[in-house]
């Protein structure tokens, strides 16, 4: 149930504007909206980036106890001056006619060679609310993690993406104490926490 009664319909939008379209699209929104108090705002000035929906898979080897991730260089951190290179879940973003099923297979597929069967849903959330549209859907898949491992990425798309396999331990103690800090791979791994005893059950 909504707690305050305002949805979508209560958005006017005035005026939109592609302000950059490249690897991400910017657009620059007029708008106004309903109060919580009834009344309405003034016109405001809102910056988004558009993006189709992407998804995010952590890879788990009940066996052997392990998770699959993978590490890439990410210009946010660089930005704010940290260590740029990111230990991450598998994700990707949908291509047009695609089910987000599909863009799981793929991207696991090209990111780390693995093959996966069935998809367990996680969660679905999005990722900057504050400054783009883009949802992102979070699986979970059982794999066999003993012959994981190397250098994937697509080169067309300047991936350079390094596979690595731990254990499922050391990896939630690594978003224990911040060095792992990207929501999706924070999410994924506190949810592995949550259901690590049932997982743990699953055969391959």
């Amino acid at each position: 149930m909504k707690l305050s009664g305002l949805d979508a319909s209560d958005v006017q939008v005035q005026e939109e504007e592609k302000v950059y379209s490249g690897f991400l699209k910017l657009f620059k929104y007029t708008i106004t909206h309903k109060l919580f108090n009834g009344g309405k705002s003034n016109p405001l000035i809102r910056e988004a980036t558009v993006r189709p929906p992407s998804v995010g898979v952590i890879l788990f080897d009940p066996i052997l106890d392990q998770v699959v991730l993978v590490e890439q260089f990410r210009m946010g951190p660089f930005l704010s001056k940290e260590d740029p290179w990111l230990l991450e879940v598998v994700a990707g973003i949908s291509e047009p006619g695609e089910s987000l099923e599909e863009v799981a297979r793929r991207e696991v597929h090209e990111e780390t060679g693995c093959t996966i069967n069935t998809l367990i849903p996680v969660s679905d959330f999005y990722v900057t609310p504050g400054a783009s549209n883009e949802k992102l859907k979070l699986f979970c898949s059982i794999v066999d993690a003993s012959k994981a491992g190397g250098i994937f990425g697509v080169a067309d798309e300047g991936e350079d993406i390094k596979v690595h396999v731990i254990s499922f331990q050391e990896a939630y103690d690594m978003v224990k104490d911040g060095r792992i800090a990207n929501a999706p791979a924070v999410i994924a791994l506190q949810w592995l926490k949550l259901h690590h005893h049932e997982l743990s059950q699953h055969e391959k």
